[in-house]
């Protein structure tokens, strides 16, 4: 209509159509870029979505979200929209699921610098980083059990180090030493007042654990040294008579001497003090001992001598102590060595004095069944023993029991032989009673023994004899009879010849007694010789040979006396 009233030709017209046309095209051709711009951008937050809830979802360790389809329908802008409330869900619990890996790695960092050692200030201590590809919940757990296992460690390098600081404090209250200064040369935080966390590293457990031990060795070594001191005060004081006062005033050193290391913890007990003034009483001691080490060693040889008598051993000769005691007035010896060597000579006499023991037991049960030996001959030669008399029935006992431990003499002796030979076999020498040989003292006693029972047979025998010689010797008193004569003997010869007899019994039952007391006297000697034990086996022997001849001679002349014709 325009054109019409304008007049514009058909080509112009056809021109601005076309333009128009293109311009529409042109329009058109924009929009519809837009709109697949829009549509490719729709696309891409969609699949950028997508990509990250799966992402997310892997993270986090999580199939899928309650809730969310797994297929989407709808436009676009719908599935955008669907998603959009998951992905944010998705993004919060990452965030979520990061503060706990960074609060669990940020401890686990933290405790391990503890036990490593590092200061909490250090600047050069690593920084958190979270691994944002891996949040799953086993990762997590993961993290939270090594977690625990470092608070695990951690609670038991603080006992570890508590008793350890412990420790330390009851020793250095027991040696008298500081125990704060000691701590703090090993770590400062360990006796921190401000109440910071200790350090608990290797290095530091080690030098604790270290320090406990020098503690404990140093603890051993003055108790050592104090057990040391007080035998030797014991032995000081025991040697000098020393008064209670003198020994109270270390009664706690004395008290230490039955104690043992781990018993000890009263504050105070094994300070350097009390090693000092137990030195230095040990060594008034010693100067006290050196000038009174001559009546100290006469008194050990007093005592190594009561050893010796008592067990009738060998006692040292006189002369080798008399030349000590010179060389002790002199200066010329050692105080220490020469008490160390008495107190081995008593332990050696006392060591030899109990393997004696079960010897000289038997012994003293063999003298003593001797004497019951003795007194039994001695009561049997009693004409009055039977007689009704007060006492008698006292002896009767006694000779009863007497005759049981006779009896036993030959069965101890040679138990006594047996016991003597294998005490001299162990330890190849010979054994001495009273300077003599047992051995030599038993063979002895055995020799007499026999001789005395030959000699009693022998008397038996000449007694029988004698008693034969005077039943036969009465018939002829009064003579034979002839048988041509009548006359008869007078009452004098009758009466003479009775008193003759009666005489002639006396005289034999006062031989018989003679030979039975010399039989007794001859054994007594004998045994009393034993007892004595001072000769020699060769005296002893020429000596028995005396005795034994003595008596034949004696028993011969009684004999011969009684043997020749007896005149009315």
């Amino acid at each position: 209509m325009i054109w019409d009233e304008v007049g514009e030709d058909q080509f112009d017209r056809e021109k601005v159509l076309l333009e128009l046309e293109q311009e529409c095209l042109e329009v058109y051709r924009k929009k519809v870029d837009g709109a697949n711009v829009s549509r490719a951008r729709l696309h891409q937050e969609l699949a950028e979505a997508e990509a990250e809830f799966t992402h997310l979802l892997l993270s986090l360790g999580e199939r899928s979200l309650p809730g969310r389809p797994e297929k989407m329908t709808g436009t676009l802008k719908e599935q955008l929209d669907s998603i959009t409330p998951a992905l944010r869900e998705m993004r919060l619990r990452k965030e979520e699921r990061v503060k706990q890996f960074r609060s669990v790695q940020g401890q686990i960092l933290k405790i391990s610098a503890e036990i490593g050692g590092q200061s909490e200030c250090d600047d050069s201590s690593p920084v958190v980083i979270v691994n944002e590809n891996d949040l799953s919940l086993n990762k997590l757990e993961e993290y939270q059990n090594e977690l625990q296992r470092l608070h695990s460690e951690k609670n038991e390098r603080l006992q570890r180090a508590g008793k350890y600081i412990d420790t330390v404090h009851k020793l250095s209250a027991t040696l008298g030493m500081d125990a704060s200064t000691i701590i703090t040369k090993i770590h400062p935080s360990l006796d921190d007042p401000f109440g910071r966390s200790k350090n608990i590293s290797d290095s530091v457990l080690e030098k604790l654990k270290c320090t406990v031990e020098s503690l404990k060795e140093e603890k051993q070594q003055r108790l050592e040294k104090l057990h040391n001191l007080g035998k030797a005060l014991t032995n000081l004081w025991d040697l000098m008579d020393s008064p209670y006062g003198d020994r109270r005033l270390f009664s706690h050193v004395i008290r230490l001497l039955s104690v043992s290391s781990p018993e000890i913890s009263e504050p105070g007990s094994l300070t350097v003090y009390i090693i000092e003034q137990a030195e230095a009483e040990v060594r008034r001691l010693d100067q006290l001992k050196a000038s009174k080490m001559k009546e100290l060693f006469i008194k050990k040889q007093k005592d190594l001598e009561d050893v010796c008598n008592k067990s009738h051993m060998e006692i040292p000769s006189r002369s080798e102590m008399e030349k000590i005691i010179n060389l002790i007035n002199s200066g010329e010896i050692d105080h220490a060595n020469l008490l160390a060597s008495m107190d081995e000579q008593i332990l050696r006499a006392k060591e030899e004095a109990y393997s004696r023991k079960t010897i000289m037991e038997k012994v003293e049960k063999w003298m003593l069944a001797c004497d019951e030996e003795r007194w039994l001959e001695e009561y049997s030669m009693d004409q009055s023993r039977y007689s009704v008399s007060r006492g008698a029935h006292k002896n009767l006992r006694r000779a009863e029991r007497a005759r049981i431990a006779v009896n036993k003499i030959p069965a101890l002796v040679e138990l006594l032989l047996e016991k003597t030979k294998n005490w001299e076999a162990e330890r190849s020498k010979v054994f001495l009673y009273d300077e003599v040989p047992l051995l030599a003292m038993l063979e002895e006693y055995n020799a007499l023994r026999q001789e005395k029972e030959e000699e009693k047979r022998r008397l038996r025998q000449e007694k029988k004899k004698v008693q034969t010689q005077v039943i036969i010797q009465p018939d002829n008193f009064y003579g034979p009879r002839p048988s041509t004569s009548s006359r008869r003997l007078s009452n004098a010869s009758i009466n003479g010849g009775h008193s003759n007899a009666i005489a002639l019994n006396k005289r034999i039952s006062l031989g018989i007694q003679q030979l039975e007391s010399n039989s007794i006297n001859s054994s007594t000697q004998g045994i009393s010789i034993l007892k004595e034990g001072r000769k020699s086996p060769v005296q002893n022997i020429a000596l028995r040979h005396n005795l034994v001849s003595q008596v034949r001679d004696e028993t011969a002349s009684v004999v011969s006396t009684f043997s020749g014709p007896i005149s009315p």
